[in-house]
């Protein structure tokens, strides 16, 4: 699939929070955050125009599939990298993706404690369920259900390379639209990944930096195709309409 048309600007107006230290953006799906080896559009080539006046660019704290949109946090410079850095690490910061699956289980909710290793030397990307692999844990919630897919939160415990998508479907439930790990057919439907929220704690003793970001266009389709109402105001409820 093509990449969308962006531009600078674009990206500017994305901009979901903005402090001395760090940056929310809304990512849109389709759109990498940085150059692979062929070279072509990306998210930090544009990251002049979020400097907002200080001398230099800010930078990416962590990552998000090209396919996935949502909350992607940048550091402002050096040394609230550093803390945004160790942040991540260690798993302080929060994150809830939000996801549209193929099925579901029975359940309503659980965690998954699945190893995650490569699949392949030759693909650093490309994960598979592991016993010798990389301890990883997922939690996850159906919001609502019909038609043969499911709507579903997902927290990450950990933070393995597409992680939320392997869980998924070793749960049997993959996620619609991923060509990977669903063996979802060529021109089908686009991933339904998106980093709904994020919390930051980036200041001692004050509160954490809390951001949503509201669904892509294409999963707003989806929403209202299925019925399911997203109720903004109060973003813990979700019913169908």
């Amino acid at each position: 699939m093509t990449a969308p048309a962006f531009a600078p600007d674009d990206l500017t107006a994305r901009v979901l929070h903005r402090d001395g230290l760090m940056l929310v953006v809304d990512k849109p799906a389709g759109v990498p955050v940085h150059a692979g080896p062929k070279g072509g559009l990306n998210l930090e080539s544009m990251f002049h125009a979020l400097r907002f006046g200080l001398p230099r660019d800010p930078a990416l704290a962590h990552r998000l599939d090209k396919d996935t949109s949502g909350c992607l946090v940048l550091g402002r410079h050096r040394k609230a990298l550093a803390r945004l850095g160790k942040l991540f690490a260690n798993g302080r910061v929060g994150k809830t993706y939000w996801a549209v699956t193929r099925g579901a289980p029975d359940a309503d909710q659980g965690r998954i404690d699945a190893p995650l290793a490569k699949r392949s030397p030759d693909r650093g990307w490309w994960m598979a369920v592991d016993p010798a692999g990389a301890p990883s844990a997922t939690e996850w919630r159906v919001l609502a259900r019909g038609a043969g897919l499911a709507f579903v939160e997902f927290t990450p415990l950990t933070g393995r390379t597409h992680q939320i998508r392997v869980h998924a479907a070793h749960l049997g439930m993959p996620l619609l639209g991923d060509p990977i790990y669903g063996a979802e057919p060529a021109g089908g439907a686009r991933l339904h990944l998106h980093a709904r929220s994020i919390r930051v704690p980036m200041r001692e003793n004050q509160p954490p930096v809390q951001v949503t970001a509201p669904p892509p266009p294409h999963m707003a389709e989806t929403f209202a195709a299925m019925g399911w109402r997203v109720d903004e105001d109060e973003a813990a409820l979700y019913a169908p309409a």
